[in-house]
């Protein structure tokens, strides 16, 4: 399969989603940590996110407390346009 640009993907309707995940520490459960994840993600079903909780949920020791997330889109389809013309400067 083919790498997908940034820009294609935002051209898609994606946008960049950043999650704090807060999860308790393996050895003392007592105490939180934080990791911050980002990567392009479609809002409202967020299934990059998702996918990324159901690994950590699976995979790794240290068990979620709480997520707190953003969404941007960072091209919206109003300010894409394809124009045509060339500058020549000196």
């Amino acid at each position: 399969m083919r790498d997908v640009s940034e820009l294609e993907l935002m051209l898609k309707g994606y946008g960049l989603t950043t999650a704090q995940f807060f999860y308790h520490m393996p050895d003392h459960p007592h105490l939180l940590q934080t990791f911050v994840w980002q990567d392009y993600d479609l809002a409202p079903e967020f299934p990059g996110l998702f996918k990324f909780i159901r690994f950590w949920t699976s995979r790794l020791d240290g068990p979620l407390h709480s997520v707190r997330y953003t969404h941007r889109l960072l091209i919206a389809p109003n300010e894409w346009r394809n124009v045509k013309g060339e500058f020549v400067l000196h």
